[in-house]
């Protein structure tokens, strides 16, 4: 988004125009976490196989339940169509087109345990497909219609549901609840190991016994780590599955998944891929002759460029499509005559939606541009496209276009008649140089009911990742524009180690935590105060989570130009953090080495290295963690809190026992919004 202009000049068109809006219709109020709570969350849109309809899920908080419940909708893609409600139990999520566009399957939990329910696309009773006691996920039609593949959580020694059954009773009422490991990976995300693997399954598409096609695989299907539902995918004939599994050990040290071949009348799985790297979401072409997969090239690194590659059926050979292209492939779509791909990639903060020819050499082009898209499908006569589109200032709803990009038509409104009565500003790009000279991104977004002669505290978001990005999209849990709501100048920068600006841009952060990516955020908050009148210099506050977290807590211990910091889920002993979290790959890649084979790295970039600083250890730090966080254990935050307490830095801890890396229950994400609110306003008056 290279967007210049003039900030003073830009300055004085969106005074104009705010004064003009107010001039002509009623005012509007500040988002408030009401507001947020309220939106209603659109997602996993798919378009039916003859492009005349689209389905999807929408989410509505709850807050009395603390949940968000889901119902499956469907709209037509004629302009001017209403959506209706296909399921109305509020525990609906993935729905799937049959391939004859009569029927629409779909995951519920509305029994208890998830199963695959299927139910006519005009509408009518659901049929509940499976009754396992492990439930089933990622359900997927076979291209024939026949079958179902999913995937289930079960003991690769079980032979049947029963054996699953009986052990998964014995383990609950058992009053000895120990647990014992004699290898890594042990916990993932917020879950222990139970011994459990997901395998796939393959099931009558009216129902009937399911058969395990991987079975007594000491494997996941799709990968625990880093899988979705994209790792596996019916040949066009039905006759085979193709999915990534990760079979090195031990887990926790390997980003290496590789595609296998199976038979779905069974048979021994057939790997394909021998690359080092992360081989994943195959997508077959229409005439069977290629599968098209995207792949990592580089071990033990999870935020390599994703590269859009070509297995040839027949050959059993691999080529890279396009060499030249700079960004991770993801979503791919073949075109129905097999001559063209569709992906979507992220770029400079946006995800358009490319299109290339499946040919080595081809070089993509964007057809949809200047927009972030996600959610991609496309119709079985190839003549229409549908996705989720979202921004900073709107929450994602479904839209079509023609194949080639053109005529993009929203077909959903589920949130505009709240949208209407906030004030929300939209984001402005800037670019700036950083360290060493390097251009970098940030966006600024002013606080509602703007005064451009007033001065604004001004709050500085930093992500996580540290290999990912700010994007202009909506927020669910971190909502940039609540963040400017309280009349902060919320800034958002993608400092070096951000995803979407080339390999070398992510990679620069290696080795490198506290380094150039500092600096890349302090040159953004001197651009921003040098060229922005109405940000307030002596009101900065700065807030992060995961590597956003791990920001503050360096800057708590190297800088004292803030009047109050925000951790949430931030590293702290690197040293520490290795010893506890879960994905050891991260930490040994980022840091070259392992605590005693690069000690010095883990000692120079760990914020507990420099808490004895008294010159710059003393900015009010409000810290957040949750007991559950497997990836960032909270002990990290514990360890942060504890040394500002005892050096008599004001500070609060906040400790969520039932949460994990992300706070996700509706009651919790109301006290933790109040709680920063509050944290900021003490300290920016």
């Amino acid at each position: 988004m290279h967007l210049k202009s003039s900030p003073m000049s830009l300055l004085f068109f969106l005074t104009i125009l705010a004064s003009s809006a107010q001039a002509q219709g009623p005012s509007k109020h500040a988002m408030t976490f009401d507001d947020l709570a309220a939106v209603q969350r659109v997602a996993e849109p798919q378009i039916s196989p003859d492009g005349r309809a689209i389905v999807y899920s929408v989410g509505i908080t709850e807050m009395d339940s603390n949940r968000v419940a889901h119902n499956i909708w469907i709209v037509s893609t004629t302009p001017g169509s209403q959506p209706r409600e296909l399921t109305q139990t509020g525990h609906d999520t993935r729905p799937q087109w049959s391939p004859d566009g009569k029927s629409v399957a779909f995951l519920s939990s509305r029994d208890g345990t998830p199963q695959i329910y299927v139910i006519p696309a005009q509408g009518g009773n659901a049929k509940k497909i499976t009754s396992l006691s492990t439930g089933a996920d990622n359900e997927k039609w076979s291209p024939d219609g026949r079958w179902i593949a999913f995937t289930s959580n079960v003991f690769p020694d079980c032979e049947d549901d029963a054996c699953n059954r009986v052990r998964d009773e014995a383990a609950e009422k058992s009053k000895g609840k120990a647990r014992v490991y004699d290898h890594l990976l042990y916990r993932h995300w917020v879950h222990w190991s139970d011994g459990k693997r997901s395998h796939l399954f393959l099931i009558g598409a009216n129902g009937g016994m399911p058969r395990d096609l991987t079975p007594h695989a000491d494997y996941d299907v799709p990968p625990d780590e880093r899988g979705d539902a994209n790792d596996f995918a019916f040949s066009p004939d039905s006759k085979e599955i193709c999915f990534t599994a990760v079979t090195d050990r031990p887990e926790a040290i390997t980003t290496n998944g590789d595609l296998f071949l199976v038979p779905t009348s069974g048979g021994e799985p057939k790997r394909i891929t021998s690359n080092p790297g992360f081989d994943g979401h195959p997508a077959y072409s229409p005439d069977g002759r290629f599968i098209a997969y995207h792949s990592q090239k580089t071990p033990e690194y999870e935020s390599d460029r994703w590269r859009l590659m070509l297995y040839d059926h027949a050959g059993e050979t691999h080529m890279e499509v396009p060499k030249s292209f700079d960004r991770s492939v993801d979503e791919i779509v073949w075109s129905p005559d097999s001559k063209d791909i569709y992906f979507t990639a992220v770029s400079e903060a946006e995800q358009p939606i490319y299109k290339i020819a499946a040919a080595p050499g081809s070089t993509p082009r964007e057809i949809v541009k200047n927009t972030f898209n996600e959610s991609l499908s496309l119709s079985a006569d190839g003549n229409s496209l549908a996705f989720l589109r979202s921004s900073l200032t709107m929450p994602a709803e479904v839209f079509t276009s023609r194949s080639d990009g053109s005529a993009a038509m929203q077909l959903s409104e589920h949130n505009a008649a709240r949208l209407a009565s906030i004030d929300m500003n939209p984001p402005e790009p800037f670019w700036y140089e950083g360290a060493g000279g390097t251009h970098v991104e940030g966006m600024l977004i002013r606080p509602p009911h703007f005064d451009a002669m007033k001065k604004y505290p001004l709050l500085l978001l930093i992500h996580g990742g540290p290999q990912s990005l700010w994007t202009d999209s909506w927020g669910y849990r971190w909502n940039e524009e609540l963040f400017a709501a309280p009349g902060f100048v919320a800034v958002v920068i993608n400092p070096r180690g951000s995803s979407g600006y080339g390999q070398k841009f992510t990679d620069e952060i290696t080795d490198d935590w506290g380094g150039r990516a500092y600096e890349d955020l302090m040159k953004g908050m001197d651009y921003v105060i040098e060229n922005y009148p109405f940000a307030d210099a002596n009101r900065l506050a700065a807030a992060g989570g995961s590597y956003g977290g791990y920001m503050v807590d360096w800057i708590a211990t190297h800088s004292g130009r803030f009047k109050v910091l925000i951790s949430h889920a931030g590293l702290y002993d690197n040293a520490a953090m290795y010893g506890a979290t879960e994905e050891l790959w991260f930490e040994e890649h980022d840091m070259a080495g392992t605590p005693w084979t690069n000690p010095e790295s883990y000692r120079k970039w760990s914020p507990s290295t420099y808490a004895g600083n008294l010159g710059k250890f003393r900015t009010p730090t409000l810290v957040i963690c949750g007991e559950l966080d497997y990836r960032v254990p909270y002990t990290q935050s514990l360890e942060f809190f504890t040394a500002l307490q005892r050096q008599n830095v004001p500070s609060k801890l906040v400790v969520y026992p039932d949460e994990g890396h992300w706070i996700l229950k509706p009651q919790n994400s109301q006290f933790w919004y109040k709680t920063f609110s509050d944290w900021l306003a003490a300290y920016l008056e």
